[in-house]
């Protein structure tokens, strides 16, 4: 059974760095692309970066130039380097495992997700 745990999170000021880490500490799969989300009271679950099997890397709008997905495979284990941290990234941080190769943006198409952590970026 895949179990997926997030952490890192925590209070930093604006303009720091925090970095997220998600273990799988059960079942891996052959090929899995992992991503990362997060979700504000009362708003959708929301894409925030991806990595796909191959290593290919992908990241929202809102994040780019900021926030870098990296993985290590023998460990089980993506990260998610958070810098020039702003207090609208403030919210419940989500790391998700994909089976298969590709990634996407989508939150459907995630298969497993960890039970969250929470980053507060203070102004």
């Amino acid at each position: 059974q895949v179990q997926l745990v997030e952490s890192g999170g925590g209070l930093v000021q604006a303009g720091g760095s925090l970095r997220l880490s998600c273990v799988d500490s059960g079942r891996t799969f052959s090929t899995y692309a992992m991503g990362w989300f997060r979700q504000a009271p009362g708003k959708e679950r929301e894409f925030v970066a991806a990595i796909s099997w191959s290593g290919s890397t992908y990241a929202a709008d809102s994040v780019k130039g900021r926030f870098t997905i990296s993985r290590d495979i023998t460990e089980n284990t993506v990260y998610l380097q958070m810098n020039s941290l702003k207090s609208e990234d403030t919210t419940v941080y989500y790391c998700a495992l994909k089976r298969g190769k590709l990634a996407t943006s989508g939150v459907d198409g995630y298969d497993y997700w960890g039970q969250g952590t929470q980053v507060t970026v203070s102004s």
